[in-house]
């Protein structure tokens, strides 16, 4: 445990402000999934989790789009084997709440500016269906739905009363839904107009009815201008404080690569601090790469995900289109895991070991204790 010893010595340094974190290691040379059974972590299990032995990797991928945006997806099987081989028990069954058209031959929307997005319910239907034929053993599978149009709510309710009639008691999450993706812009999607928001409030109610999280995509803004949309989040926040609120990607984007650290954590301590049922998720690679890896901002990320050990989820942000393998799965689990291994072992058991998602989802598990 000497590692850790001399990362946690540096890491309280740079908490005084006093000192930042060397450059981080390779990432983990093999993902030691045989360690990792669902057994561990039901209620009364003895046996603590070893990190030098068992990994310090995720065991929660908390946003998985199991669909593409077009073209053909993996199969649930070959993915649920992707989970296994990788130690990840617990995902999220997400589809592509905004699709491309089926006439269309494009896989992915930035490679055709112009072919619309939009929202549907297929993938959910898809999703679905899969989940039933192929009763994944090993995993736990938590589907969502992500057909809700936010700029236009009207129908949500009635939508997930269809949910309901065809799949009963099935799905437990909704998102990841887009309050503003900047990245769609090109592909006839736009900012939800402020206004709409208010009109969420029946789903919304539905949803906290029924103990159901929400992922929202929503980006801060862009280099040029860092909170160009933050009010967006801000009337979510402000209109729903008893619903189970999930920030995908902490607001960052590949618009916003180069956020200063210091704004951006204000800002979400700032949202935390308000908002006692949000959370945030660390996926994507672009919140690794350009805010996790410089070792200054890694150590300011660091002491902000201590402190918030509470409300923190991990995960890849997979899209498992045909074109997708194993190794890159292997490689997302890797690098959005990285900075993992550095936290304290209690931070570490909330977020890389599930307790978090245990808690939002009510699920009858719990993380095992850390090894001392």
């Amino acid at each position: 445990m000497l590692r850790r010893s001399i990362i946690t010595a540096v890491f309280l340094a740079a908490l005084a402000g006093c000192a930042s974190l060397p450059p981080t290691e390779n990432p983990v040379a093999k993902l030691p999934a045989s360690a990792r059974t669902l057994d561990m972590f039901k209620p009364g299990n003895e046996q603590c989790y070893d990190r030098d032995v068992m990994g310090e990797t995720f065991v929660v991928d908390a946003h998985n789009h199991f669909r593409p945006f077009g073209g053909a997806a993996k199969s649930m099987t070959e993915i649920n084997q992707y989970l296994l081989d990788t130690g990840v028990l617990f995902v999220n069954v997400f589809g592509i709440g905004q699709s491309l058209p089926v006439s269309s031959t494009c896989e992915y929307y930035l490679d055709c500016l112009g072919t619309p997005a939009l929202p549907s319910m297929k993938n959910d239907f898809v999703n679905a269906m899969n989940y039933l034929d192929f009763d994944p053993q090993g995993t736990e599978m938590t589907l969502s739905m992500t057909f809700p149009d936010l700029a236009h709510p009207e129908n949500v309710v009635e939508q997930i009363r269809i949910m309901d009639r065809e799949y009963p008691n099935m799905f437990k999450w909704m998102g990841e839904v887009n309050l503003v993706k900047q990245a769609l812009f090109g592909n006839h999607h736009a900012a939800t107009p402020i206004e709409a928001i208010a009109k969420w409030a029946p789903f919304m109610a539905l949803l906290r009815t029924r103990n159901i999280p929400i992922s929202i995509h929503a980006d801060l803004g862009a280099d040029d201008e860092p909170n160009k949309y933050a009010p967006l989040m801000d009337e979510v926040l402000h209109l729903y404080p008893n619903n189970k609120i999930v920030w995908v990607h902490m607001g960052l984007s590949k618009e916003l690569s180069h956020a200063n650290p210091d704004k951006h954590i204000t800002k979400m301590q700032a949202a935390l601090n308000g908002s006692p049922n949000l959370m945030l998720d660390i996926t994507w690679r672009v919140i690794n790469d350009n805010y996790f890896t410089a070792p200054d901002m890694r150590a300011k990320y660091l002491a902000f995900l201590e402190r918030n050990s509470t409300r923190i989820l991990p995960g890849t942000d997979f899209v498992a289109s045909h074109k997708k393998s194993y190794a890159v799965y292997r490689e997302e689990v890797l690098a959005n895991s990285d900075i993992l291994k550095d936290l304290s072992n209690t931070a570490f058991r909330n977020i890389a070991l599930g307790q978090n998602y245990f808690g939002i989802t009510g699920m009858k598990y719990t993380a095992p204790q850390i090894c001392e």
